[in-house]
């Protein structure tokens, strides 16, 4: 029973570790303004804020799990929180704005690695039957910090001043250590050995694995094609004022946080059939979209329905590359996993842009970015087709024996 009392709380301090990396990654978004006015700087300069902490969840998962692959797991998301505290304190004492961008790009380096490292230890503090319900857990961290963690950002940064957020934020950090430290068992003497980086690298010849991730970045870009301008498209094609958009916004959260917890407990149940009603859904769900947006109450109900459909594919599309890594290289196809989401980020919201600025318009971002998810379908479905094909030929060889 006491083992059984320690899981969810071990489980609930990987939530907490998340949810500041949530607020961090996503609180810039409503600092903008006054970052830009207080360091003198272009509102597109300082929204470089954004895709450099992006592009350093992309550099700085595989290097931060190469540098702590020989330390236990809950060491090294101490030393991952202690990265993203510090990282916060350089952001709140920045004396420019290159100074910001750089410690930016610090704070990120944490994002991937705890995430992809988490969600390892996440599953070996579960039943076999729970770990992607456990993984989702420690990812309601993430969407508490986009329903609660970034609005109260933006108020506490509208009156103390946006350095006021970020110490806010490095507090968080300091409490995430503490009950990460309290809270998180040792390694158990069961673990496998610690793997060197080039043993881990390995995980990178095998076709599923990378059938995985580029599933990932695919049928995630379609989401980011289309979220990256939902104020535009809120307030243009649904006829909403901007005072509206934050509302609307909050029903977005509210579906990432159910849609997360469907999609781990789907998952438990079957992952195969999860991953692929998933991602369909969610391609459905940015088609619909396109006939909905112009009525406002439509378009409040599918931002509801896109918060639940985007974040309900996470734990499947982790937990797929978890299992097709196995054992040594697990945490790096983890963490190039959580990466592998921002690269999606980042491609999605070019994508949007490109259609906005030189193709049909912003009324059909939501079709191609359907388009777009249902790719990553496709993607899933020949990885689905291969694993069969493999067991097809295992079987024969079998009975040929």
């Amino acid at each position: 029973m006491a083992s059984e009392r320690r899981t969810p709380a071990a489980l609930y301090a990987l939530t907490a570790g998340a949810f500041g990396i949530g607020t961090t990654e996503f609180v810039i978004m409503g600092l903008l303004l006054q970052v830009a006015a207080d360091l003198h700087v272009s509102i597109p300069a300082a929204g470089l804020l954004v895709s450099g902490y992006a592009f350093g969840v992309f550099i700085g998962a595989p290097l931060l799990t190469a540098m702590t692959g020989r330390l236990p797991r809950k060491a090294t998301l101490i030393a991952l929180m202690v990265i993203f505290t510090i990282g916060n304190v350089a952001c709140a004492l920045a004396p420019n704005y290159t100074w910001l961008l750089l410690a930016r790009i610090v704070t990120s380096f944490a994002h991937g690695t705890f995430f992809g490292v988490g969600s390892v230890v996440a599953t070996r503090l579960v039943p076999a039957d729970r770990t992607a319900s456990a993984i989702s857990t420690m990812f309601t961290g993430l969407t508490a910090a986009t329903l609660l963690g970034v609005p109260a950002g933006a108020w506490i940064g509208s009156h103390f001043g946006w350095r006021a957020t970020f110490w806010a934020v490095s507090a968080i950090g300091v409490i995430a250590i503490m009950v990460i430290a309290a809270l998180v068992p040792h390694d158990s003497a069961k673990e496998p050995a610690t793997q060197g980086f080039r043993t881990e690298m390995r995980v990178l010849a095998r076709p599923q694995v990378l059938m995985g991730l580029l599933t990932t970045v695919v049928g995630f870009a379609g989401v980011f094609t289309v979220f990256t301008y939902i104020q535009p498209i809120l307030t243009r094609l649904s006829g909403f004022s901007q005072s509206a958009v934050s509302p609307v916004l909050l029903v977005f959260g509210v579906g990432m946080i159910a849609g997360n917890l469907l999609g781990g407990r789907l998952a438990d149940r079957k992952l195969v059939p999860a991953l692929l009603g998933t991602l369909g859904a969610l391609a459905i769900v940015l088609a619909a979209m396109t006939f909905a947006l112009h009525s406002q109450p439509g378009a409040v109900i599918f931002a509801g329905l896109l918060g639940g459909a985007t974040f309900a594919t996470v734990a499947p599309l982790q937990l797929r590359v978890l299992q097709k890594a196995q054992g040594a290289g697990q945490s790096l196809a983890s963490s190039l996993n959580i990466a592998a989401f921002n690269l999606g980020n980042a491609l999605g919201a070019w994508l949007g842009g490109f259609v906005i600025n030189h193709g049909p318009g912003l009324g059909a971002v939501t079709w191609v970015a359907a388009l777009v998810t249902l790719t990553g379908l496709i993607l899933a479905v020949l990885s689905v087709r291969l694993d069969s094909g493999r067991r097809f030929a295992a079987d024969a060889c079998t009975i040929g024996v």
